[in-house]
């Protein structure tokens, strides 16, 4: 079940801008993406049709990582590192924050050199494309601010 507190709270930050004020708060952000991927018939669909890949998230300015693992039927999430990642993205907070909540382009920032991906290509791609998807339904489902 979808922790409405956990919503409202990510809303707020979003609407005040304070989403950027500490990385942690990715966490709160995987979280709550995890919750909505549980419960959500159409990301349920995709987590279940899509490979497993493992993304391990670097902020280059703030020594903050983090890792995402999509696919086969999950949605996971932790701090720190995780050596078994098939990709990594890594960048300055600002950018990072950006491109995962989906407000930078994540293509922009990577063609000026300002995002650097390391890794399984194909597997970005669809890291990329379930987290774009996961972000829609957020905000169709009013727990991201638009």
């Amino acid at each position: 079940m979808v922790d409405e507190n956990l919503a409202k709270d990510l809303v707020k930050m979003k609407e005040n801008g304070t989403m950027s004020e500490d990385p942690k708060n990715m966490l709160k952000l995987m979280e709550l993406i995890k919750q909505v991927s549980l419960e959500n018939e159409d990301l349920i669909e995709e987590l279940k049709n899509m490979d497993e890949v493992l993304a391990q998230m670097v902020i280059t300015d703030k020594d903050f990582k983090w890792w995402i693992k999509l696919g086969d039927g999950k949605f996971e999430y932790g701090e720190g590192e995780n050596k078994d990642a098939s990709f990594s993205m890594l960048s300055g907070w600002k950018t990072l924050s950006g491109v995962m909540t989906g407000e930078i382009d994540g293509t922009v920032v990577y063609m000026s050199g300002d995002l650097k991906m390391e890794g399984n290509v194909q597997d970005t791609m669809a890291f990329g494309d379930y987290f774009q998807f996961a972000m829609e339904i957020l905000e169709e489902l009013g727990y991201w601010g638009m």
